[in-house]
């Protein structure tokens, strides 16, 4: 369109193009016509790098697709749609009950996996993240279970680990302090952090105490740009004592299971849904803590609120919540306002609401250190965790799944999804890059024991997956599996292309960054595979290429 509006006015500056135009003409006309497919294919550049930045930051994983559709619609659209999609779920799971002692069946085995483990819960969540369209919800619900952790591990129950997971996905885009109220009474997070059965006689501080420190405001007070808040000797300032911490424990106890089948023993615990109060076990007496006070003979729902609202409405909530969001979607070292402005938002959507999650995201997605030409200084991006490198590569070679294959990977890797090592995740947020100033969570999990199993992985799903692989198959003994399978056939399609092949490699995966000599190295390797059946050498030179890039380093940061 522009090169044609030039041409009309070119037309119209030699009266509509008759008379016969000069040689001076005609060179200007060349060389404006080469800046303007010039500019043109700057602009193409500049997008497609952003959105398939934005990909890698709000979802499981680039497809042509996705980037062909956010190109057309554009930055604000797709979120748009994204805080409307749905698709994912757990609830069907966690309404799947059983007591304890029921597996005694010959496949007890089975049985016992698919309920008292996360193997269920996992393989939904890789299921979902392949294929359902929330992407967004599910990235931010995968995010926020790192921060509010609650771990099959120590409490192995899939219909409570479902049930904790669909609350996450129910709240991605709410408020911060409705999802906080419906974790502090979630029964799997009840067992999971002792507040379940907690008494007035001997309160937990389990659960009040990683309230306060990991699921709200930090140990240490904050300014609103995420720095810590100094006293007049330079020492920073807590944020709490622990008298709050026993004040808090005392609000939230008399709280237990409910039961299901009208049950009435352990067998029957219902993990899904919110405990029932125990009115004997509550502490009625008068409450202080964090400048609240709670007076006798409140509910002990009015407790709860107090404790919760003490929590969100902490002036250091807004900006530890902010970075800690920041960190898991696009950089592990935001700038100090890039994390006041995201702050900013927490505590004032604009409406006057603070904790609106779906303006906390926009924030962080929309922001300029995240859009346009971020992403090119040394200390930008993140560390891929092994959950994103399997998920970015499966989508990018057209992987369908029932999730099975994915969680006999993840732990090898160190991150078998919802089966955390402790309350403090995977890896700390604050976890230091060795031998420099930077902070990179993610790199906690690298080690000698974990960076052979991420080459061996990547193999597997490249140059090992000739068409299938017997790990692909259905396993037996698994409910519900159906396996896993590859369709190499949107490779195969480009033929002899290999430029093409790079392209969509540099598109999807490099987001735009390969360098002329990068592109030449892979070029070189597709080369060097040969094979008398066409499509056959086609799928092998994009395995060869594919593993070459996946398993190098520069895949290994998302930027």
């Amino acid at each position: 369109m522009v090169a044609a509006a030039i041409a009309c006015m070119l037309l119209a500056s030699c009266g509509g193009g008759s008379g016969g135009g000069s040689t001076t003409d005609s060179g200007a006309a060349a060389a404006s016509s080469a800046a303007t497919a010039q500019q043109a294919a700057a602009q193409k550049l500049a997008l497609e790098t952003d959105v398939s930045r934005l990909a890698k930051q709000a979802t499981f994983g680039a497809t042509p697709a996705l980037i062909d559709h956010m190109k057309a619609v554009g930055v604000s659209a797709w979120l748009d749609e994204q805080f409307a999609a749905t698709g994912s779920r757990y609830s069907d799971i966690a309404a799947d009950k059983l007591a304890v002692n029921a597996c005694t069946t010959p496949d007890n085995g089975a049985c016992f996996r698919h309920h008292f483990t996360r193997e269920t819960v996992a393989m939904r969540f890789y299921a979902n993240a392949l294929s359902q369209p929330d992407q967004l919800r599910q990235r931010v619900a995968f995010a926020l279970s790192q921060l509010v952790v609650a771990s099959t591990l120590q409490v192995g129950n899939a219909q409570g680990s479902a049930g904790f997971n669909q609350i996450l996905l129910d709240n991605a885009f709410g408020n911060y302090r409705t999802l906080l109220t419906s974790v502090t009474l979630n029964a799997f997070m009840g067992d999971y952090l002792d507040m379940v059965n907690s008494s007035k006689t001997a309160p937990s501080e389990n659960y009040a105490r990683e309230m306060l420190q990991l699921f709200s405001m930090g140990t240490d007070q904050l300014n609103m740009d995420g720095t810590p808040v100094l006293d007049s000797t330079g020492a920073r300032v807590a944020n709490y004592t622990p008298e709050d911490v026993k004040g808090v424990a005392r609000a939230l106890t008399g709280w237990t299971f409910a039961h299901f089948s009208n049950g009435t023993t352990y067998v029957d615990y219902d993990y899904a849904v919110q405990m029932i109060p125990a009115p004997n076990a509550y502490d009625a007496t008068a409450k202080s803590f964090l400048g609240v006070t709670v007076a006798a003979g409140a509910t002990q729902m009015a407790s709860v609120q107090a404790a919760v609202d003490a929590a969100f409405n902490n002036a250091s909530t807004a900006p530890f919540i902010a970075k800690f969001l920041i960190k898991q979607l696009v950089t592990s070292n935001p700038s100090a306002a890039y994390v006041g402005r995201v702050a900013a938002v927490f505590a004032n959507n604009g409406s006057n609401v603070r904790g609106d999650l779906k303006a906390v995201i926009r924030a962080i997605l929309t922001d300029a250190e995240a859009r346009g030409s971020a992403g090119t200084t040394d200390n930008y991006g993140k560390v891929k965790e092994p959950v994103l490198l399997m998920t970015q590569l499966a989508r990018a070679i057209n992987m369908t799944t029932d999730g099975k294959i994915f969680s006999n990977y993840d732990g090898t890797m160190g991150e078998a999804v919802f089966a955390s090592p402790s309350v403090f995740n995977f890896y700390p947020p604050d976890y230091p890059l060795p031998q420099s100033t930077l902070e990179s969570p993610a790199s906690k999990l690298l080690s000698a024991g974990t960076i052979l199993p991420r080459a061996n992985f990547v193999y597997n799903w490249t140059i090992g997956a000739a068409t299938t692989r017997s790990e692909f198959n259905t396993e037996a003994n698994v409910t519900g599996a159906t396996g896993s399978a590859i369709d190499w056939s949107s490779w195969e399609a480009f033929g002899t292309d290999i430029d093409g092949m790079i392209d969509r490699i540099d598109l999807i995966l490099a987001s735009r960054t390969l360098t002329a000599d990068q592109k030449t190295a892979l070029k070189n390797a597709a080369n060097a595979v040969t094979n008398s059946n066409a499509t056959q050498q086609a799928r092998l030179r994009a395995q060869a290429m594919l593993y070459i890039y996946v398993s190098s380093p520069l895949f290994q940061v998302d930027r």
